[in-house]
């Protein structure tokens, strides 16, 4: 059996937060080896490239990352400027990724199926906290390899696994035949690209996501005559995605509330109230969505911003602590709990509050907070920093968690008990806006977007 010692800290997924993991690790001597699903770094990044965050580039850059960056010459941007997707990976992963310190450290094309000790399973207990991790790796072609490390940090995000549309957690009757056949879309597309122009297309969700969807159609709609928008909420009232309005300490997510309530207000766009999806009946070109209160509508597009949830099928092997909830680490939950905490609520945390039973393995990153959408790149910043501290034996860097984050001016205690669910609700992201104005973009993230998502 290998000495951990000696091996690598395996790091899965290359985007925002999993790269400031590299980035901390080799200012702590370790040795980090970044493994990423997708072909390039910011992989799902991209695929909401058309989005521009509402968070400032001062909240989307590690400091770790930019002493490495910085060493090569790099600028950094406006801190005030609010980037798209696209420019958080062109303006910043990239070039991070190709640092002389961490390009031949990130493996893309390299899907990690599967996290187990080596020669244990779940339940082998002797010896168990100095075994080696074993990482098994779906490679691009098919090849499989294993891995080994001394350590796993787990910040693959959750854009991969979206929320179903069924308010009880599953898929509806008629979902998967409705998303085979592209009448359900992924959850941020770019409305702009062609398909929804004179077409009528329902949003499902209620937060930011969503509500970048529904402007964003708004908007193609008056250029575009014929084309309409529904928007659902599981809600009675949509309070909760109106937001903080001024008092919100990122603007540009304060004007997202009060661009939504305006275009609901004069009609540009239409509101369903308490709308519980049951099923959805695929013909032809259109579908009908069916509600548990005998509602129907008929849409020809569905965009559904109901949020993500972790895939954690791959760590079915590891000593795993969760809250019952949000599927984040259990000390962790009740702190991001979306029905009591906005984005700039949750209180900072690191290594101690993210430790699982399996010793030396962490989630970060959006990946961290399960099903809580009120995750923001910075957050993940400030995990991956205590985390590296903690790998090294630092544990009084690993304790001194420090954290500013904004305050969104909306929450638990300000929205009605009748508001919705907090699987909708989406903290990082959406589409960018008309120029004069600016949206969000998820943390996505997913994030999400969420951060949204490898976030």
């Amino acid at each position: 059996m290998a000495a951990p010692e000696s091996l690598p800290v395996a790091v899965i997924g290359a985007g925002p937060v999993g790269l400031a993991a590299a980035a901390h690790l080799l200012e702590r001597g370790l040795e980090p080896l970044v493994l990423e699903a997708g072909t390039t770094v910011g992989s799902a990044i991209r695929e909401w490239g058309h989005v521009r965050v509402f968070s400032t580039w001062k909240y989307n850059l590690d400091a770790a990352s930019v002493r490495l960056l910085e060493r090569t010459g790099w600028e950094a941007p406006r801190p005030t400027a609010l980037p798209f997707g696209a420019q958080i990976v062109s303006d910043y992963l990239e070039p991070l990724a190709a640092t002389p310190e961490l390009k031949d450290r990130i493996r893309t094309g390299a899907r990690v199926v599967a996290v187990t000790r080596q020669g244990m399973d779940k339940g082998s207990s002797q010896g168990r906290d100095s075994a080696p991790f074993l990482l098994r790796i779906e490679h691009d072609g098919g090849k499989v390899t294993e891995l080994l490390a001394r350590a796993v940090i787990d910040t693959s995000g959750t854009w991969t696994t979206p929320s179903p549309l069924g308010a009880s957690g599953l898929p509806v009757p008629g979902e998967a035949e409705a998303r085979a056949a592209g009448l359900v879309t992924g959850p941020l597309p770019d409305v702009s690209a062609g398909g929804f122009a004179g077409r009528r297309t329902l949003v499902i969700g209620s937060g930011h996501s969503a509500a970048n969807m529904v402007l964003d159609l708004a908007r193609l709609a008056r250029a575009n005559p014929g084309t309409e928008v529904l928007w659902a909420i599981r809600a009675a009232t949509p309070a909760r995605a109106y937001g903080g309005g001024d008092a919100d300490q990122l603007p540009a997510r304060g004007q997202l509330g009060a661009r939504l309530r305006t275009a609901v207000d004069t009609g540009a766009v239409q509101l369903l109230t308490n709308f519980h999806t049951s099923s959805i009946d695929v013909q032809g070109d259109a579908v009908t969505v069916h509600t548990a209160d005998g509602r129907s509508v008929t849409v020809e597009r569905i965009i559904p911003a109901t949020g993500f949830r972790p895939d954690l099928a791959m760590l079915s092997e590891l000593r795993l602590d969760l809250d019952p909830a949000v599927d984040a680490p259990k000390a962790l939950g009740p702190l991001i709990d979306p029905d009591f905490h906005s984005c700039g609520t949750v209180p900072a945390h690191g290594a101690r509050i993210l430790a699982q039973p399996e010793k030396d393995f962490y989630l970060a990153g959006m990946k961290s907070y399960g099903r809580a959408p009120t995750f923001l790149m910075a957050t993940g910043y400030e995990q991956v920093r205590s985390i590296a501290a903690a790998l090294a034996g630092d544990t009084a860097a690993a304790d001194a968690v420090e954290l500013e984050l904004p305050e969104t001016g909306v929450c638990s205690t300000s929205i009605p008990d009748d508001a919705e669910g907090a699987a909708e609700e989406a903290c990082c992201g959406t589409p960018a806006p008309v120029p004069v104005t600016i949206g969000f973009a998820t943390g996505l993230q997913h994030g999400r977007a969420d951060e949204t998502a490898n976030l």
